[in-house]
């Protein structure tokens, strides 16, 4: 059985060299140098930070949308991927208050969460870790992790400037965006 379990871990060594680190909405993390992303629990080095998550079954979405992401939606560690960014995000509790489909609801048909980034597939991966279905209580609700091109890199800044200017985007209370490069590019 593969394990699910991912742990994003902030410190001084790591495949991942941060670029930026920067508090969109809410407190920054404290800085860091490198992340590793390590398919297992782990903890927080000295002086770092370990952020946990889980990946799932893929949620708000309809058969006909998780097609077409299937179609076009690229592996994570393509060599030419030499840029990543991982997004820990946390949503408010009345976002949590919400139905399934209500949450939808904002999610797709009004944020068009799906449609605006299926637009951006397949130059920039991404997988979601969700933190929610972990055990012990985690400071985000998700963990997004991308990886594309260096040439990729403005169409990722439309992505989330298309992302954060939905309604979805204010139910978020804590996001913080931290942008790497691998260090063995």
């Amino acid at each position: 059985m593969t394990n699910r379990i991912f742990t994003f871990v902030g410190g001084s060594s790591g495949k991942w060299r941060v670029r930026s680190q920067l508090p969109f909405i809410g407190q920054a993390l404290p800085p860091v140098s490198f992340i590793e992303v390590i398919n297992a629990i782990e903890s927080a080095p000295a002086g770092g930070w370990a952020l946990r998550g889980i990946t799932s079954n893929d949620r708000y979405v309809v058969r006909t949308e998780k097609q077409e992401l299937v179609s076009k939606q690229e592996g994570l560690g393509r060599p030419e991927a030499t840029y990543a960014a991982l997004i820990p995000i946390r949503k408010t509790t009345a976002w949590w208050a919400l139905t399934q489909d209500e949450r939808r609801t904002i999610f797709e048909e009004r944020s068009q969460h799906m449609r605006i980034g299926m637009r951006y597939l397949p130059p920039i991966a991404r997988r979601l870790h969700h933190c929610r279905d972990l055990a012990e209580p985690e400071a985000f609700d998700f963990l997004t992790w991308f990886e594309y091109r260096p040439d990729h890199e403005s169409a990722f800044e439309e992505l989330l400037v298309e992302l954060r200017a939905s309604e979805e985007w204010k139910y978020v209370d804590h996001e913080v965006d931290i942008r790497l490069v691998n260090s063995a590019a």
